[in-house]
């Protein structure tokens, strides 16, 4: 859940008392192994909350130490439900996570898995039972470095030993150097040592490695090691959990999916789209065809949580030919004589012409996250990921003109004084920023008049500013300071183009001229000009402008400046031209477009 960074991290706020001692009476509630006297302890003075938004956009809760270590979270909308961090030990206070292991119950895993269950992996073997995870250590109890809540129940754990169970045990929430870890001061702390543990002969001769285990990517992970397991009523149970492993075979492997699951499924995703979608739709949505009420309400509200408990890659296997219904009229007809629906059968084919929300079963129903609500959020992200693609591909091909000035004649003493480099060039910003900065250093700012600079007591800044022949005023506006000093500078530019040499020369750089005239009485043509600074090929423009449109073209030099060549393309094509430019990545700002043959109309 937090493998990649939080998206969104608001700012953190002091907890008040009162709902400091509301938090310490949910957790002593939520753990009635403690004592009430630990409760200081777990939920400190001082504790500071702040609320997050995952890289799956679930919205969350992180309450953290007086030093910043997160200490308890929630995730979900509205969760009430407090998980203990990994980080509980850093707290100022003796009772912690690392220090009470037996906060939770745990599972135990081989070393190899600790790196997948820290790079996002769930742990496998379908239990709603929060759980921490420690690394397995013969003859002694490893820190806890997960936590995560139970995919399966302790009993299917118990028959994991005997019966080829496979599928995910533990959905993991929160693991040792995941980014809730990094919030904290106390990062790059290292577990403490597993303390030693007495087992009997019982156990001892239950916890022998009992055969190899795989990891969803198909890769061996070592040994498959069981280790008892606390559950909520004090009793051991035992798990050949390895993390991302099924207990046996080879690659990737799931649960079992009977057609009695599938209906369960399906039944679930019916009382969520009655419940949600479907509860405040008009009354003339209806009727509904059975086609359409399966695809568009039934089928995306599927649960996701189906497709981790039974270790599924797609949606495809909770379909109604899989259930015990075998096809969707079967499933609705079932429905509407529970009462949750309303038929009406035409042509051999049925219709729903209502639902009932109030039904108790739908009353009843714990809203889940959905398949569809997945799609829709991939869908989401593909489009962005295409869209970055575009906008990159785009960046790749922009032309980026970038204006420049360098300290020259008069303004070299100002920047000398300003204690700047002569030899560098410049951008607009830069000297904004050095006069300004050069103007505050010296007082030089009319004490009756702050609008105002007094340029006469200073001899840099007066030569930097002169102009032949004139005087110069004892007091200046500071913006006339600043285009003064800026018309005095060497004009230099700067032209950028990705895999491209940058190019940066002296003198003004002028726009692309786009210019349409009247040729040979009333022929009207366009001619472009200006653009070889920019990296453009004259060819290249030329043959592009004879496909776009579908006009004669041709390249002649133009007149007075035998290095620089003309492209002329028939009829009025301004439009075109700039558009064309654009998308050779042009910015739209040094494009200068005329019409002159308008022009000679009017005369």
């Amino acid at each position: 859940m937090f493998k990649k960074p939080l998206a969104d991290l608001k700012t953190s706020a002091p907890l008040r008392s009162s709902d400091r001692r509301k938090l310490r009476q949910r957790v002593l509630q939520s753990y009635l192994a403690l004592p009430p006297e630990e409760g200081d302890g777990l939920v400190p003075d001082g504790l500071q909350s702040q609320k997050f938004s995952t890289h799956l956009d679930d919205p969350g809760v992180v309450y953290l130490s007086p030093e910043g270590d997160p200490l308890w979270f929630t995730v979900g909308k509205g969760s009430e439900e407090l998980i203990p961090t990994g980080k509980l030990q850093f707290s100022t206070f003796m009772y912690t996570l690392w220090k009470r292991p037996d906060l939770l119950p745990f599972l135990s895993t081989p070393a190899p898995v600790v790196p997948k269950l820290i790079g996002g992996a769930d742990l496998m073997i379908p239990g709603d039972q929060l759980v921490s995870i420690t690394q397995y250590h013969r003859d002694a109890l490893g820190p806890p470095l997960a936590v995560g809540r139970m995919a399966v129940s302790s009993d299917t754990l118990r028959e994991s030993e005997e019966v080829d169970v496979k599928g995910k045990a533990v959905f993991v929430l929160h693991t040792w150097k995941d980014a809730l870890w990094d919030m904290g001061p106390s990062k790059k702390a290292d577990p403490p040592a597993p303390r030693p543990i007495q087992v009997s002969s019982e156990t001892e001769e239950s916890a022998q490695p009992s055969g190899n285990t795989d990891t969803q990517e198909g890769t061996n992970t070592g040994e498959n090691v069981p280790e008892s397991v606390p559950d909520d009523g004090g009793n051991e149970l035992s798990t050949a959990a390895d993390g991302a492993a099924a207990p046996e075979g080879n690659g990737a492997s799931t649960a079992t999916l009977t057609p009695e699951d599938v209906s369960h499924c399906l039944r679930d995703a019916l009382l969520q789209a009655i419940g949600m979608s479907l509860a405040d739709v008009p009354p003339s949505t209806f009727p509904i065809s059975a086609s359409t009420f399966w695809s568009s309400y039934v089928l995306p509200a599927r649960p996701a949580q189906a497709l981790g408990a039974y270790g599924l890659t797609d949606a495809s296997a909770i379909d109604v030919k899989h259930s015990t219904f075998k096809n969707v009229k079967s499933f609705l007809k079932a429905s509407a004589k529970e009462g949750l629906l309303k038929l009406k059968e035409t042509k051999g084919d049925v219709v729903v012409t209502a639902v009932y929300p109030q039904h108790p079963a739908v009353a009843g129903k714990r809203p889940h996250r959905t398949i569809g609500d997945i799609e829709a959020k991939a869908k989401k992200a593909e489009d962005r990921e295409q869209k970055e693609k575009e906008a990159e591909e785009k960046r790749k091909g922009e032309i980026h003109v970038a204006e420049l000035w360098k300290p020259f004649g008069t303004t070299v003493p100002l920047f000398v004084a300003a204690e700047k480099d002569t030899s560098e060039l410049y951008t607009i910003a830069d000297i904004k920023n050095i006069v300004n900065g050069y103007i505050s250093a010296r007082g030089l700012i009319n004490a009756n008049d702050q609008q105002y600079i007094n340029v006469g007591t200073d001899q840099a800044l007066a030569n930097a500013v002169s102009i032949k022949g004139e005087d110069t005023p004892e007091f200046m506006k500071r913006d006339d300071v600043l285009k003064r000093v800026r018309a005095n500078m060497q004009t230099w530019h700067e032209i950028r183009v990705e895999g491209r040499d940058t190019v940066r020369k002296k003198g003004e750089v002028k726009p692309i001229s786009v210019l349409v005239k009247i040729r040979q009485g009333r022929k009207a043509c366009t001619l472009v000009t200006g653009y070889e600074p920019f990296g453009l090929q004259a060819d290249d423009l030329a043959e592009e402008l004879r496909k776009v449109c579908a006009s004669s073209t041709s390249v002649s030099p133009l007149h007075g400046k035998p290095n620089a060549l003309e492209v002329m393309v028939q009829g009025k094509q301004i439009k075109a031209v700039t558009d064309l430019l654009i998308a050779r990545g042009m910015p739209k700002k040094w494009i200068q477009c005329e019409d002159q043959s308008e022009q000679k109309k009017k005369k």
